[in-house]
């Protein structure tokens, strides 16, 4: 089996993660504004982590902590993505066992996330997971 790393990464890291981010979302935003949006976040209880199998950067996630009247502390999970060749190997069960040990260490008590629509294979492993589905998220642009 393959070792398994979860690695912090900081804005400083940016051109490490970036490119995977950029393939999670088809490249629709350019890398100048993600690299802008990114730099902002990092500044917002946002933490981003880089999956690691055997010493090759397979993914990448971001964490959000916030308290929410709904729920409680909760950690929010953010752009998971592991690239194709690293995908049914067991990897997301290990990651998001990994999420919740340590947003259970930061005292949450609730997990959640936020799934493209179109994207019907995670929403099968969440459900796997035991989350549920409790609305919708609706975005507006505004010009």
């Amino acid at each position: 089996m393959s070792k398994l790393n979860i690695r912090r990464l900081y804005k400083e890291d940016i051109n490490t993660f970036l490119p995977l981010i950029q393939e999670l979302m088809g490249n629709r935003v350019d890398k100048a504004t993600l690299t802008s949006r990114f730099k902002d976040m990092f500044e917002h209880r946002y933490e981003c982590y880089g999956i690691y199998v055997d010493e090759n950067l397979a993914g990448v996630f971001g964490l959000w902590f916030a308290t929410r009247h709904y729920c409680g502390k909760t950690c929010e999970q953010d752009h998971v993505y592991i690239k194709p060749e690293y995908r049914s190997m067991g990897l997301g069960k290990q990651i998001f066992k990994w999420i919740f040990d340590y947003a259970k260490e930061k005292g949450c008590t609730t997990a959640e996330l936020n799934s493209y629509v179109e994207n019907y294979p995670s929403h099968k492993f969440y459900l796997n997971e035991n989350y549920v589905i409790k609305g919708y998220h609706f975005l507006k642009q505004l010009d």
